[in-house]
């Protein structure tokens, strides 16, 4: 009786091994299978999805077989772990256990924005627009709208927002791309507020944003920012006219058709440093740490005048006897590649200057 027993536990055992075998092999053999793709795809995960039903999901489409196997898997091995939403990038050379490794780590796929130093808030508001990774939800309103969802009723979005690369998963919503520009450009102006050089003319962080906005769309050349600061600074101090073109073609808005003349300078808007003192009301572009670093930190010096040479360098006069004899050799003799300041990134074509 005892030796019966003994065979029959012995039998269950060799049954419960093998059938422990088979699912064990069954599992690797489902992990191990390689996605049947034929080019690079993207899996969007929605809130609410489940690895079940992603399993069954792709099973159905062809891509992958067992998905039971892989379900198995994930509840046995994988189920405190949250599935991030979001797309996720698959590959033919990919298995399923590579697959489940991307949503373990939720290594979901990033979008870009870039904005650029120099743009305005409409090239910004095109550049959100354009994105069909992003939620858009400010289309059709206005600006101040869209200043009044973001918590800032009242201020005027220019040079509000910092150019820089950010990165984003889709689902993301236009506003909270604003959101993060608005929040990284109220830093870094704070930072470089609170190491600014002594004297300055600027009674607040935000007319030394404005003065910044000015030398970002005065110039390219990292190493003439500080200089051209210089002599707006100067300007101010003894209460001379700005006189930059950029201030002028701002206030033009849509009438600017890529050149300006002198009634132009002489027209009246409320941002024409030609005929108004002191700075314009706003900034009139976004600005980059290095602009605003140089509106802080003007290099000292005499020169009140600087003109465009045409390869995107200035020349600096102390006074307006140089600087006419300057504005003679360099924009009266124009070459036909001349132009005022190196080619923005993505922006539009860059003025003409004409201190």
């Amino acid at each position: 009786m005892i030796r019966k027993l003994s065979f029959a536990l012995i039998g269950a055992l060799l049954v419960a091994a093998l059938a422990l075998g088979l699912v064990f092999w069954k599992l690797h053999t489902a992990l191990g299978q390689p996605l049947r793709l034929n080019a690079a795809q993207t899996l969007e995960v929605q809130p609410g999805d489940t690895p079940s039903g992603l399993f069954q999901r792709l099973e159905r489409d062809g891509v992958l077989d067992d998905s039971f196997w892989l379900r198995l898997h994930w509840r046995l091995k994988l189920s405190g772990h949250t599935l991030h939403s979001g797309e996720y990038q698959l590959r033919p050379e990919m298995t399923a256990r590579d697959m489940i490794g991307l949503w373990q780590r939720g290594e979901v796929v990033q979008h870009t924005l870039t904005i650029v130093e120099g743009w305005n808030f409409r090239q910004v508001r095109a550049a959100l627009a354009a994105l069909p990774t992003a939620q858009q939800t400010i289309g059709g309103q206005s600006d101040d709208e869209v200043m009044q969802r973001l918590g800032q009723a009242g201020l005027h979005p220019e040079g509000r927002f910092f150019p820089d690369t950010y990165s984003f998963t889709r689902g993301v919503t236009d506003l909270e791309l604003l959101q993060r520009a608005y929040s990284r450009l109220e830093t870094v102006l704070a930072e470089e507020w609170q190491q600014r050089s002594e004297g300055l003319p600027y009674q607040d962080p935000y007319e030394a944003l404005i003065m910044a906005s000015i030398i970002e769309k005065e110039t390219g050349v990292p190493s003439e920012r500080g200089e051209i600061a210089g002599v707006f600074v100067r300007r101010l101090e003894q209460g001379m006219l700005l006189q930059t073109d950029p201030t002028v073609i701002y206030g033009m808005g849509e009438q600017y058709r890529g050149r300006i003349t002198r009634s132009d300078l002489r027209r009246p808007t409320p941002y024409n440093t030609y005929t108004n003192s002191g700075l314009p009301p706003t900034p009139i572009a976004m600005v980059g740490r290095e602009a605003i670093h140089a509106a802080l930190h003007p290099v000292e010096g005499k020169s009140l005048y600087f003109v465009a040479r045409g390869d995107g360098s200035h020349v600096f006069s102390n006074s307006l006897s140089e600087h006419n004899r300057a504005v003679r050799e360099y924009q009266l003799k124009r070459r036909a590649d001349y132009r005022s300041s190196p080619p923005p990134r993505q922006a539009p074509a860059p003025i003409e200057n004409a201190q």
